[in-house]
């Protein structure tokens, strides 16, 4: 804070939030905020029905609330003070944002991801070992795709996706963040709904599954894996690109060391699908950080010259799609290491072929 003149962080709804203090807000119209000073004690002002949500956590944050009828800004303005600058946090509802701009004229406002996402994107060894759990629970849930346990020909893919998702739930996490079951030429939209389209044999299926897992503090970590089966003995061209695919995922992750630019992973994907003949069909960067959400820093993408540091996460995912045809992904969740990259997932890489 002191290095980018913020003199108050206010953190609403959003990661941020447990990541510092273990309370998830509900995204309501109600306002939640930690008013965090730069110096002084932090405060979370929560609506009251909220407060029996709240873990209190003497020494970290002080805790109030204000109730319906209270006007919730006004008293998180008389916490604030008079403010140079203020970080507030990038998923506040902007109503929140435009009132505090009324009652602060003098106040700036910047991105609270400013200050916090330097720090939250280099995970400590706590932060290691729950994403890692995270990922073993969701590789336990993917190889049952791969290995057949799970039926998909005849069935629709919202069917076999609510399938998926109940599944996460059992292998431990809290919440399912996302499900993709992409079948025959749907799987050439990289972010595919799952709908009513029945699964057929002799064609491919792209599954990209996350959620949410709670560690013994309470904060939730991101698992992610994407993996492509196919019913029936494939086409040759089909072959042909997973193979070109498999060898670029696996150019990534061996690229992810220490010191190593963020963009150099990107180019190492990138390079062999383009010789290959596909670089056009390559939609979308390598890959994103994970940690608290699904989605942060650091990101594994062109123009990103961030070197590589002990404790980033990361996927790696490079995809090849086809529109009108198929689409292939194919991503593991990577942390660098003193010793080099290291894979959290662990499930199979190769062509599931089923029968």
């Amino acid at each position: 804070m002191t290095d980018e003149g913020v003199e108050v962080l206010l953190l609403s709804a959003g990661a941020d939030l447990p990541w510092l203090c273990g309370y998830d807000a509900m995204g309501l119209e109600r306002l939640t905020l930690l008013v965090l000073p730069r110096e002084g004690d932090a405060t979370l002002l929560v609506p009251r029905l909220e407060a029996a949500r709240v873990v209190e956590r003497p020494g970290v944050f002080n805790l109030m609330t204000w109730q319906d009828g209270e006007d919730p800004v006004g008293i998180a303005t008389d916490l604030v003070g008079s403010v140079a600058k203020a970080a507030i946090g990038d998923q506040t509802w902007a109503g929140f944002l435009m009132d505090f701009t009324k009652v602060l004229p003098r106040t700036s406002f910047v991105r609270a991801s400013q200050v916090t996402a330097p720090l939250r994107m280099v995970k400590d060894a706590t932060e290691v070992s729950a994403l890692r759990q995270a990922a073993w629970a969701i590789d336990r849930v993917i190889s049952e795709v791969q290995t057949g346990i799970i039926p998909l020909a005849g069935r629709s893919e919202s069917e076999v996706a609510a399938d998926l998702a109940r599944r996460i739930i059992e292998e431990g996490h809290q919440r399912v963040n996302f499900v993709i079951v992409a079948s025959g030429p749907n799987a050439a939209s990289p972010h595919h709904d799952a709908g009513k389209r029945i699964i057929q044999d002799g064609e491919g299926i792209l599954f990209d599954i996350g959620g949410t897992m709670s560690d013994n503090e309470g904060v939730g970590y991101c698992s992610d894996i994407t993996r492509c089966v196919h019913l029936g003995e494939p086409p040759q061209g089909f072959v042909e690109i997973y193979g070109v695919l498999h060898e670029a995922q696996e150019a990534g992750v061996a690229a992810a060391r220490v010191g190593t630019p963020c963009e150099e992973v990107d180019a190492a994907c990138r390079k062999i699908i383009g010789e290959a003949g596909y670089g056009e069909f390559f939609v979308h960067r390598t890959g994103h950080g994970i940690g608290v959400e699904a989605h942060e820093h650091p990101n594994i993408v062109v123009g990103n010259d961030l070197p590589l540091a002990v404790g980033h996460v990361f996927s790696v995912e490079p995809g090849i799609y086809i529109p009108g045809s198929w689409g292939v992904r194919l991503e593991d969740i990577v942390t660098t290491g003193e010793a080099g990259p290291d894979s959290l997932n662990c499930a199979d890489r190769q062509l599931a072929i089923l029968s």
